[in-house]
């Protein structure tokens, strides 16, 4: 079982910055892929990026490349989403997401582990 909490989220003015993170506890994950996924209030849930915990590899949606940066820290067993230029069509909760398919990264329903989600909204 895999625990995550994400923390960070909060309102930001268009053009700002935001750094959300996850903390990940539970069974060893070491091999995990951390996914960030986002909902806005009547769409479906979207993939934003993912890492892979034990490599480093990132994966972006095209819409976020460029403007956020995942990372993680293995000694604090945190993940960050780091986002700049933030958009009003950013605004959604943001949810930090666990799995061990390494292919499908852009997929939710390859994820096992989900957490409770933290809200960023953004301001025109």
């Amino acid at each position: 079982q895999v625990q995550l909490v994400e923390s960070g989220g909060g309102l930001v003015q268009a053009g700002g910055s935001l750094r959300v993170s996850c903390a990940a506890s539970g069974r060893t994950f070491s091999s995990y892929m951390m996914g960030w996924f986002r909902q806005a209030p009547g769409k479906e849930r979207e993939f934003v990026a993912a890492i892979r915990w034990t490599t480093g590899s990132t994966y972006y949606a095209d819409s976020v490349k460029g403007r956020f940066t995942v990372s993680r820290d293995n000694a604090k067993k945190q993940v960050y989403l780091q986002m700049n230029s933030l958009k009003p069509e950013d605004t959604a909760v943001y949810y930090c997401a666990a799995g061990q398919n390494y292919y499908l990264v852009r997929l939710a329903e390859k994820y096992n582990y989900w957490g409770q989600g933290t809200q960023v909204t953004v301001s025109s």
